[in-house]
């Protein structure tokens, strides 16, 4: 009766009451299974003792009696020889087999292990504590169920249902919609492979087409031609801009022609070689009728502008250097790739500037020369020699002029000198020249016209060699110059021939000697050789002339010295004699001063020494021949020194190689007439 109890307390917390028709041996083998202790994994035999004290139920220690074997119904079918639970309970209700089971351990189910698990019970017997537990079983009360518990039962139950059929309604929508994604996922994921299948070929393609795009670029990029570029050559103004245009064009055209030697078969090369050659426009013009075409081509249009900068040349009153430079220079590029593109045409371009050139320099040099010409000069003739005995006092007569000039000093360089020293090195304009009223010396006209022939030439050539370079050689170019400067050369020679074939300033063809020297060194240091031919001309004019000059000087002290007295004066005669310089010393020193000035850089190679050396001896045998006229040797020796002293002073601060030669031997005369003093 007490395991009725036992196994109903076990299961009213956890199921509900069994009917109460129900057999006993089903309510006790169910509880006695060991069922309930394998629906609680984890548990511990240890753990179940524990229970026990604090439940104070038999059930518990029964659980936890049979927990360790860890066998379930199934397994206790299997095994026969399983100790019957009522024998396990009557052993534990007597105290020597209690002893003996837990003595024993394991032999009735127990574990060895826990065979010494001591229970405490609180100091009551098993029969007392399983009778102050156990609830009477006319306690327990089974009522029938009411009607209206059942309505509201059903009703919980209808509930329920209508939930649950909710629920599979809501998941069979959840079973299509998944269904649904499903497919999709599946079509998606078809997508994607198509996609990426697309994606691969594609990737191929790029390649390749890098590839092709890698070989074909360059070929591309070196031979096409912008529309741009097009319509600018054909439409647009020319600019800087015409000029890059146009150096594009011709780039690609030499692409063009490099490609279809290397590769003829190449149908882009076919296609676009006509299209360039038309907007080169290479034809001849010689043959053309229309210029004024709707689409002028590159070559036309260059024609044309350069034709018409031509003509501006041409206007009155116009700088040509101002065009040149920025009209020509500026566009130098036009002319080298006419040459390039038709030789023909860009010789007859050409031509036609050196003609017009040529016109412009004759004309405005002309006109300078005529300007030169109007200004006074100071004519030294045959008189003006150092052994004319009135020679630097007479007045001078203008040629082609009876009237009396303003007096000069033939033999003294003065102030002439300044303008062989002078930094302005701007020529003298015509306006000036027609209005300066001044007298001048031969060298001043001569410095003028020269000055302003180097500076125009030398302006002239930097301009060929910079606009005809590199399509014409450096020959063609000085070729060019030449028909370009020929008359105004001519002007030059004829000019310097008016002004020294009658003129006896030894000093002055000197100065224009000195002159024309140092325009040669500008033209070197300008790096102009085309004008060398006219400079070596100048300089053959100048320095026979010179030397006739100075013969004419020599000849003039050798008719001194011929006419000088050599009979022996009176005692009175002697007397009056005086010891002081002769005049002519004095013209002599003046002169020899200005030609060592002017040759203080001379070379040995010029005539300047040989003649003053010529000269020098002259004058020293006409002091000799005229000290035997004195009487007092004493006197004799003064003469001589006082002359030979005269000269050394007025030469005794110059400098250079032919001075000092001249100084030492003076000095030596100086010193051998004064001992003797």
């Amino acid at each position: 009766m007490w395991l009725d109890r036992l196994s109903s307390h076990s299961t009213t917390s956890g199921s509900p009451p069994s009917p109460a028709n129900r057999p006993y041996p089903a309510r006790r083998s169910s509880h006695l299974a060991p069922t309930s202790a394998a629906q609680k994994p984890g548990f511990s035999p240890r753990s179940s003792s524990l229970s026990l004290v604090s439940n104070g139920s038999t059930t518990s220690l029964l659980a936890s009696s049979k927990k360790p074997n860890g066998s379930g119904l199934r397994q206790s079918s299997t095994v026969p020889d399983v100790t019957d639970p009522l024998e396990v309970l009557e052993q534990l209700l007597g105290t020597e087999r209690k002893e003996t089971v837990f003595a024993k351990g394991g032999s009735n189910g127990i574990p060895e292990e826990e065979s010494d698990l001591e229970l405490d019970f609180g100091g009551l017997s098993l029969h007392e504590m399983v009778a102050d537990e156990m609830v009477p079983e006319e306690q327990t009360v089974y009522s029938s169920q009411t009607i209206e518990e059942y309505q509201k039962d059903k009703e919980k139950f209808e509930d329920l249902h209508r939930s649950i059929s909710a629920c599979d309604e809501v998941l069979n929508s959840v079973e299509i919609n998944l269904t649904s994604f499903q497919n999709d996922l599946a079509a998606v994921s078809a997508e994607i492979e198509t996609l990426q299948a697309r994606s691969t070929a594609l990737s191929v393609r790029l390649e390749n087409r890098k590839l092709v795009e890698h070989g074909l670029g360059p070929i591309v990029e070196e031979i096409s031609v912008s529309p741009a570029v097009v319509k600018k050559i054909v439409e647009g103004t020319i600019d800087e801009a015409w000029v890059r245009a146009l150096a594009e064009v011709e780039k690609r055209s030499k692409a063009m022609d490099t490609k279809s030697r290397e590769l003829q078969n190449i149908k882009g090369v076919n296609d676009l070689k006509p299209l360039l050659e038309n907007l080169i426009a290479k034809v001849d013009y010689s043959k053309v009728e229309n210029n004024n075409a709707d689409s002028l081509q590159a070559l036309e249009r260059i024609r044309d502008f350069l034709v018409a900068q031509i003509k501006a040349l041409r206007s009155p009153n116009i700088n040509a250097q101002i065009i040149q430079q920025q009209h020509f220079i500026r566009y130098k590029d036009l002319y080298a790739f006419l040459h390039r593109h038709h030789s023909k045409l860009a010789e007859e371009i050409g031509q036609a500037y050196m003609n017009t050139m040529r016109w412009y320099f004759l004309n405005q040099f002309t006109r300078y020369d005529k300007a030169l010409e109007k200004i006074k000069l100071h004519v030294l003739d045959k008189h003006d020699v150092l052994g004319n005995d009135d020679g630097g006092r007479k007045s001078r007569i203008l040629s082609g002029n009876k009237s009396t000039g303003p007096p000069h000093d033939a033999f003294n360089l003065g102030r002439r000198i300044d303008l062989l020293k002078t930094s302005n090195q701007t020529a003298l304009s015509s306006f000036l020249a027609e209005e300066d009223k001044a007298t001048h010396y031969l060298e001043f006209p001569f410095r003028n016209f020269n000055l302003a022939l180097v500076d125009n030439a030398s302006a002239e050539y930097s301009f060929l060699t910079s606009f005809f370079s590199p399509a014409l050689s450096f020959s063609t170019i000085s070729r060019h110059f030449n028909f370009i400067f020929e008359p105004i050369f001519a002007l030059g020679q004829i000019l310097t021939k008016t002004l020294v074939n009658e003129t006896f300033d030894c000093l002055g063809l000197l100065l224009c000697v000195r002159l024309n020297q140092h325009f040669a060194f500008e033209l070197q240091r300008r790096k102009i050789p085309a004008v060398d031919g006219y400079i070596n001309g100048t300089g053959m004019l100048l320095w026979p002339r010179f030397q006739v000059v100075m013969d004419q000087h020599c000849e003039s002290v050798r008719t001194a010295t011929n006419g000088v007295s050599t009979r022996k004066p009176s005692a009175s005669e002697a007397a009056k004699q005086s010891a002081a310089p002769h005049f002519m010393t004095q013209r002599f020193g003046q002169f020899m001063q200005g030609i060592l000035s002017l040759s203080t850089d001379a070379g040995d190679d010029e005539p300047v020494s040989t003649s003053l050396i010529r000269l020098r001896s002259e004058m020293e045998a006409f002091l000799t021949k005229t000290s035997k006229g004195i009487g007092d040797p004493r006197k004799k020796e003064r003469f001589l020194y006082n002359n030979y002293s005269l000269i050394l002073t007025i030469i005794g601060d110059l400098e250079g190689k032919l001075a000092v030669e001249q100084k030492a031997h003076l000095e030596s005369l100086k010193k051998a007439f004064g001992d003797g003093a």
